[in-house]
């Protein structure tokens, strides 16, 4: 299974490489013909993303010894970029061109759901902790954890954001939801569907997601949350590397670009965003006594 998807990533690769003018004379006709909708910044960028991330995590799965949380992260990431893709070709100014083509993507919304039952039912592989180090974790109030006090206003803070471009896209009347539309992420507004998609996600599952996260920190012995926090650290990674690499692509239209003058508070919130959830996954891999 890896070796297949590998070649899949492979061929993704070649693709993005071709669209960005690197090289050429390989699948110009297919995109263009085949799949069109390819060849839009969002189509590049989860390109790359497969053509990189998800290879490296396929030779990485191969080589390992037990792959279960690589696995986790892969099937989010992977999820995210198949379920936005999709409904953003069947949504956008792209779903009157639709062609056959479009069938070869059905197949990933099969596999993640296989993947991950068979992830799910793989044991975790517990850590070496005696019952007083764990009870001594678990008796430790909020005060006496300084790191998880800064990672739960990170969350807090990525709860608020989430909820706010939710509006935007929501076309929400606020004069702060039409300013930062047209002055900040413009590429919200693109026809595409793309963005819009991506941020109506971000609303109804990754804003719930992130109060449990928040009930994780709180209450001790959460044992579903360092299996969760990796599967939502993948999704996240993914969706924000296509969000900003294709605000920022040549391919997307100038209007929608984010503007020059914005780039330093774009890049700083998306990245502070993209951070939460992988801050989240490490710290329940490393420190897991107080989930147990």
């Amino acid at each position: 299974v890896f070796v297949v998807l590998s070649f899949i990533s492979i061929v993704d690769l070649i693709i993005s490489l071709e669209e960005d003018g690197f090289i050429s004379g390989f699948v110009e006709v297919y995109v263009r013909e085949g799949e069109p909708y390819l060849r839009t910044a969002h189509g590049i960028m989860i390109c790359y993303w497969d053509g990189i991330v998800h290879y490296g995590l396929y030779l990485a799965m191969i080589a390992a010894r037990s792959y279960r949380s690589l696995g986790l992260f892969w099937l989010g990431s992977l999820l995210m970029s198949i379920v936005v893709f999709l409904l953003g070709n069947l949504l956008g100014k792209y779903s009157s061109d639709l062609s056959p083509g479009f069938l070869l993507n059905l197949p990933y919304l099969l596999i993640p759901i296989w993947a991950g039952m068979k992830l799910f039912q793989q044991p975790k592989v517990l850590p070496c902790l005696s019952p007083e180090k764990i009870a001594e974790e678990q008796g430790k109030r909020l005060y006496r954890r300084p790191l998880d006090v800064l990672l739960l206003l990170l969350l807090l803070l990525a709860a608020a954001f989430t909820f706010f471009r939710g509006m935007v896209v929501l076309d929400c009347p606020a004069d702060s939801c039409f300013e930062y539309g047209y002055q900040q992420e413009p590429y919200l507004r693109d026809p595409v569907a793309y963005p819009k998609v991506q941020m109506l996600i971000y609303l109804f599952y990754f804003l719930p997601f992130l109060f449990l996260c928040i009930y994780g920190l709180l209450l001790p012995g959460c044992s579903w949350l360092p299996d969760w926090s990796l599967v939502f650290a993948g999704a996240v990674a993914q969706a924000q590397f296509s969000h900003v690499g294709s605000s920022l692509h040549g391919r997307t239209p100038f209007p929608y670009q984010t503007p020059e003058d914005a780039w330093g508070s774009f890049l700083l919130s998306n990245l502070l965003y993209a951070l939460a959830p992988q801050l989240l996954a490490l710290r329940c891999l490393l420190c897991p006594a107080f989930f147990l």
